[in-house]
């Protein structure tokens, strides 16, 4: 059967974006289609990275697409505050939808439903079908059994406030607040002397949302920051999975050779849930690709994820730390105590790099949470755990 496309990517958020920009511009003459069932790509979101995530090549070409840069950025715990200089970047989904819809032009089909698809095919929700070498999905975490999770709940509002605000960088966590039954944290980005993006974030055992007490939570942050809002702008809401064991394999047969991308490839920061550096590397992996097919693509992408799996171990032991040792009203210790260890080690760890030393430094000295807990919870691996942890939730 003839293929029209050589990539078809299912869903336009942040990793199949990224995957068609950088083949327009590598490899121009590519048959690529990009699907996307909204009325613009990005959704509504806020994708965040330090400058150490990345290098200074890839920093340079998602450059266009960045909404605000930082030099730096604060964190506030109860017993302890620190500003560390260390460069911090956003990227907001209209500026993303800015840059990438136009250089894709009739590559980008919005306003499009999915019916099905397989690895070289989509059939739409009008029953048309699309024959491609291969096909990306690109829609998000799937649900499956193969993982035991945590979630990183959030609500943020981005607000015009009435008068200036001061802020110089950001504040990526303010746990000063009340934990209400979960690591709880208020992050803020300023955008503008007089624009806000104030997010309520939580750490907790379940994926769902309680959009009201959340904005709730807003408005008291910026009561108590003295801010008052003259108007909410937009709101975003989301539950990032926090992953705490796992069956690599068996999570990747499930998909039965279907390549896929972002969240749903598993390509994030285990702890942090960040997802934009793994979304660039992949990008840059799949672009070099001379010749496209799909299991080709499967392989390599399964690759790219298995080496991640495998380097975020040690991130996996310490969220069933964080999530299975103490109080949930207590998880805030854990990060106060990493918060105090020296700056470079804090940016190898949201890189995703932290060194042998780096490990030994961050299980070292009195726990913050109890012992035996610790231990019991570090030692806690699939498939037991997670059968009873999924059970747990459910």
């Amino acid at each position: 059967m003839d293929k029209p496309y050589d990539l078809i990517l299912v869903g336009g958020g942040l990793a199949n974006g990224l995957i068609a920009w950088r083949l327009k511009a590598r490899q121009p003459a590519l048959r690529i289609l990009l699907l996307e069932q909204a009325d613009s790509i990005g959704g509504n979101h806020t994708w965040s990275f330090h400058d150490g995530d990345l290098d200074p090549a890839q920093r340079q070409w998602i450059g266009p697409l960045v909404s605000a840069r930082w030099p730096r950025y604060e964190v506030v715990f109860p017993l302890y505050a620190r500003t560390l200089d260390s460069g911090y970047a956003s990227i907001a989904s209209q500026d993303f939808a800015r840059v990438i819809a136009p250089a894709l032009g009739e590559s980008l089909r919005l306003d499009t439903r999915i019916d099905s698809l397989a690895p070289t095919s989509v059939r739409l929700a009008g029953g048309e079908t699309l024959h491609a070498r291969a096909v990306i999905d690109g829609r998000g975490m799937r649900p499956s059994s193969r993982l035991a999770l945590g979630y990183q709940t959030f609500l943020g509002q981005e607000v015009r406030l009435e008068w200036p605000h001061g802020l110089k960088a950001p504040i990526l966590m303010d746990a000063s607040v009340e934990q209400q039954g979960g690591y709880r944290f208020v992050y803020v980005l300023p955008f503008g002397p007089d624009r806000l993006l104030i997010e309520d974030t939580h750490y907790v055992d379940t994926g769902r949302l309680e959009p009201e007490r959340l904005r709730a939570n807003i408005a008291a942050y910026a009561r108590r920051q003295e801010w008052e809002i003259a108007e909410v702008l937009r709101e975003e809401q989301g539950s990032l999975p926090i992953v705490l064991a796992g069956e690599f394999d068996q999570f990747w047969d499930d998909l039965q050779g279907q390549p896929c991308s972002g969240l749903r490839a598993g390509l994030f920061h285990s702890t942090t849930g960040y997802s934009l550096p793994h979304a660039v590397r992949l990008a840059e992996r799949i672009a070099a690709l001379p010749d496209f097919d799909a299991p080709r693509l499967f392989a390599l992408i399964r690759d790219e994820a298995r080496r991640e799996w495998q380097r975020q171990r040690f991130f996996r032991l310490l969220n069933r730390m964080l999530f299975l040792a103490g109080s949930p009203d207590h998880r805030w210790r854990v990060m106060q105590r990493f918060y105090r260890l020296p700056a470079p080690l804090i940016a190898r760890f949201y890189a995703g790099r932290p060194s042998l030393q780096d490990k030994a430094r961050l299980l070292s000295g009195k726990p913050p949470v109890p012992l035996l807990a610790a231990l019991a919870a570090a030692c806690k691996i699939y498939p037991r755990h997670i059968a009873k942890h999924i059970g747990n939730q459910e």
